[in-house]
């Protein structure tokens, strides 16, 4: 079939179309990795902020060493430009808190050795062949290097956050909303649906393949647990009272003298907390943010309720109980916009909770994309099926019951990184990553 105005195929026009989009996510990953590398100086770009997170300028020559390597040789067959940057840069190789130590570029290579593989990269990305193997299928590999800067783009906001000294990122505050007034949890009917996805062509191993699952019942939190209801949970004595608390989360708020979400601190009658460089007051109808999995599941079970299931989240957010089927978001198909959802670093914090009506499921539920990453009750694990791709190390070697799994991505996720069906792991301790919660019951509790 011909497009009479181009006279070209839709078999063109589509990849036409695919290339300006790998193009577009690849050129606004690099724009938020060079905010993120440019608005302090050179001994905070080398600097260790915390032993949890690398040097900014190890995530920046990271970034460009993986797209040499998954575009330019892995796709466009090249030779490696410097052979010796693969070891300095493999994360398997060296933990974070070794990374200082190595002979790292400094960040003006850094700088220059990142502006070439791109240049090659865009290249490579004119003339490229988006059939013939799995790796280049519907540009895969492109869209996998564009999430994989976006991801590290993430970590380095979450190093901005504990880097001490004065405010280095601005952003807009997102728009008020009126207090939220709709019920405060949904039901959630039971029943089959279908989880994870075969079809998206960017979505990463983990979230593979789609599959059945049934569920009983149960309710979901409307919205995210606020700051404020948070805050009852500390005033009520959740931190010093051990029956709300596993024996591992109680041994570790106890060792670590935990007592409130990570960077808040008492003042009087009140809660400040840190942002950026900037103490304020802890906002009350903001999702609480920076709370560990045993934060969040001691204070689901001081409520009477409990964190949802991985596969109940899902549900939450893609089943559409009028036609049966699983959509790509809680809204719909469609691509993320700002109406949908808190994503893109448009802001440097959660909207309030009840924002963004335009991006609830289909039963009610709000701010299940964006905001703040969501604990649930899920240990890390591959669905039925699963196939480790590209390579085992990006999910294969976390599966097992170390990991809690996220979802839902934060203000500081792009939307080429998130959607109804990816997948954040974390071990149950972290509290630096920008994560909340909302809880769940089932039916008859």
């Amino acid at each position: 079939m011909t497009a009479p105005e181009t006279g070209t195929t839709t078999t063109e026009t589509d990849t036409e179309a695919l290339r300006e989009r790998a193009r577009a996510c690849l050129t606004t990953a690099r724009a938020r990795t060079t905010l993120l590398t440019t608005c302090v100086d050179e001994p905070d770009l080398t600097a260790q902020h915390s032993p949890l997170m690398s040097p900014l300028v190890w995530d920046l020559a990271h970034i460009a060493n993986q797209e040499e390597l998954w575009l330019l040789r892995a796709v466009g067959g090249r030779e490696a430009m410097r052979p010796g940057l693969d070891s300095l840069y493999d994360a398997f190789e060296h933990p974070r808190a070794e990374r200082p130590s190595l002979p790292l570029l400094p960040p003006a290579e850094a700088r220059r050795y990142a502006a070439e593989v791109r240049v090659r990269a865009l290249d490579l990305l004119a003339s490229a062949d988006f059939h013939g193997t799995r790796l280049t299928e519907a540009g895969f590999a492109f869209g996998m290097v564009a999430q994989h800067e976006q991801q590290h783009d993430e970590t380095m906001l979450i190093t901005h956050q504990l880097r001490r000294g004065p405010r280095a990122l601005t952003a807009p505050d997102p728009d008020p909303a009126p207090p939220f007034t709709g019920p405060a949890e949904v039901l959630v009917p039971g029943g089959p649906f279908t989880m994870g996805t075969s079809d998206e062509p960017w979505a990463l191993d983990n979230e593979r393949p789609a599959h059945p699952r049934r569920l009983a019942p149960f309710w979901i939190d409307t919205v995210p647990v606020t700051n404020a209801a948070y805050q009852a949970f500390i005033e009520d004595g959740g931190y010093t009272t051990e029956r709300w608390w596993t024996p591992e989360g109680w041994a570790h708020i106890r060792r670590h003298g935990i007592t409130a979400p990570l960077f808040w601190r008492r003042d009087g009658d009140r809660w400040l907390r840190q942002r950026f460089g900037v103490t304020e007051p802890v906002p009350p109808d903001e999702p609480v943010l920076h709370v560990c999995w045993y934060e969040a599941d001691a204070y689901a079970r001081w409520a009477g309720r409990r964190l949802p299931t991985e596969a109940e989240w899902e549900k939450a957010a893609r089943h559409d109980p009028v036609s049966g089927r699983s959509r790509r978001y809680p809204w719909g198909d469609a691509d993320p916009a700002p109406e949908h959802a808190n994503l893109g670093q448009r802001h440097l914090r959660p909207a309030p909770a009840g924002s963004y009506p335009a991006g609830q499921s289909p039963l009610g539920v709000r701010q299940l994309i964006g905001d703040v990453w969501e604990w649930t009750a899920s240990d890390f694990l591959p669905y039925p099926g699963f196939r480790a791709f590209p390579y085992k190390e990006y999910s294969e070697v976390f599966f097992g019951s170390a990991h809690k799994v996220l979802r839902g991505g934060s203000f500081a996720v792009d939307p080429v990184a998130c959607r109804g069906t990816f997948r954040n792991w974390d071990y149950p301790v972290r509290r630096q990553i920008f994560s909340g919660f909302r809880t769940a019951r089932s039916e008859a509790a």
